[in-house]
């Protein structure tokens, strides 16, 4: 049996750009809902700061959801789609079946990870995971913490890190300083983010920020205990006890392929309404483009108020959007991943941690579906949101499809959801899925 309910703005994913987008649609006194599968809103910027944000950008946004009618279904992992206007969705104990009339995407970004000797061992984890476990009570005090790899985040994490009291011995970035450079005489066009920049700066005092440098190793026992660098000619080891390493960020797009949305170079197609090439379906946020908070929350409004039939109201706020996306334009040139990184994976270095298949292996093959077939590399829990953004980069693959469930779920799940017997969104059966 599933619970079944029914919306008229249906939102998937409870970060920055969700929330904005069902406030703005909640004003249209509509039946609007935000699906989540964390147990609280906030995403992972704002991630347990609902009733004790910590900017006053966050306690706007959180005040105005507290003071909305928007429904919250937290602990809820949308996977399938019943029919075209019906998603299904998961969590601990039920299975939901969400009925809309309008749908937003929201559904964030992930951290793309570049294997390399060693990045399996316990403690290598992602700059954004470290910082979320921080965020969740993970003691970091005193603990040595490098932070490595590419984009503003690594400076954003550093400084919460710091925050809690890990010792940050330096961060890795590895762009040169030329790109950097340049790319930091641009903010004097967005004095906002001039001043973000700014204020990261002067927490991070003392920190060393290294440009042009990266990890090429991990070593340890039974875990990391330290970590090789590289920067030009000169490499070095340093201990350590974390070591939080992301290269930038992928948009997840897997719903919205699903769905039968057009994507381009990675990201979801919308028009300057924020509406997908499914009608109906509109997409706000990092997957439409990475692009960072402010672009998300302008997204995420035009996205509700279009939604909701407001459209002049949407259209408003255009000139603020296009201007912070020739921005996000900028930062994805600025920091794009630079061709050595390439060669950190030796042969034996595994690629897909999920189904332990190693570089040598794949190498094998000419293609992300071949590979697959032949290695089942992608197939294991992650379903290849972790090797399949490194091999886009390592060996230029492209995923060829998305198909149900999109996330892992129980087996009694799938056999209680009510899957319409429609041509692209049924179900497999769950034996076919072994």
């Amino acid at each position: 049996m599933t619970d079944r309910r029914q919306f008229d703005v249906l939102v998937v994913g409870g970060g920055p750009a969700g929330i904005a987008a069902a406030c703005c649609a909640a004003e249209a006194s509509l039946r609007v809902a935000v699906a989540d599968d964390n147990p609280a809103l906030g995403g992972q910027i704002w991630r347990a700061q609902q009733f004790s944000p910590s900017t006053r950008e966050a306690a706007h946004w959180c005040r105005r959801l507290q003071n909305s009618p928007v429904q919250h279904l937290v602990g809820m992992r949308v996977f399938a789609q019943a029919d075209a206007r019906t998603l299904v969705a998961e969590s601990e104990t039920a299975v939901f079946e969400l009925a809309f009339q309008k749908l937003i995407l929201a559904t964030g970004a992930r951290e793309r990870f570049l294997p390399f000797p060693g990045w399996t061992l316990p403690n290598v984890m992602g700059a954004g995971g470290l910082q979320a476990l921080a965020k969740s009570g993970l003691d970091v005090r005193g603990r040595k913490v490098v932070v490595a790899g590419t984009g503003p985040l690594l400076l954003a994490v550093a400084a919460h890190l710091k925050s809690y009291g890990a010792d940050v011995l330096l961060i890795a970035e590895q762009v040169s300083r030329r790109r950097l450079l340049q790319f930091a005489l641009g903010l004097a066009a967005q004095p906002s983010k001039l001043r973000e920049a700014l204020s990261l700066r002067r927490q991070l005092a003392g920190t060393p920020y290294l440009t042009s440098c990266w990890p090429v190793a991990a070593d340890g026992e039974n875990k990391l205990e330290r970590i090789t660098l590289r920067r030009g000619a000169k490499t070095w080891s340093l201990p350590c006890d974390y070591l939080a390493c992301g290269f930038h960020l992928v948009p997840n797009t897997e719903l919205a392929a699903l769905l039968g949305c057009t994507l381009e170079h990675g990201t979801v197609r919308v028009n300057d309404l924020q509406e997908t090439t499914v009608p109906g379906v509109y997409c706000a946020g990092e997957p439409t483009g990475i692009g960072g908070l402010e672009l998300s929350l302008l997204e995420g409004q035009i996205a509700g108020y279009a939604s909701a039939g407001r459209f002049d109201t949407a259209r408003s706020l255009f000139t603020r959007r296009n201007r912070l996306r020739r921005f996000a334009s900028r930062l994805e040139r600025a920091f794009a991943l630079r061709p050595e990184l390439k060669e950190l994976p030796h042969p034996q270095t595994l690629v897909c941690r999920c189904e332990d298949v190693a570089l040598s292996r794949l190498r094998e093959h000419s293609s992300w579906r071949a590979a697959k077939l032949l290695t089942r590399c992608g197939m294991g829990p992650c379903q290849g949101r972790v090797c399949g953004p490194a091999l886009e980069f390592l060996l230029g693959w492209q995923p060829e499809s998305v198909r149900p469930p999109v996330f892992p779920v129980r087996v009694e799940t799938l056999m209680a959801a009510a899957i319409r017997d429609e041509p692209g969104t049924s179900l497999p059966d769950p034996a076919l899925r072994s």
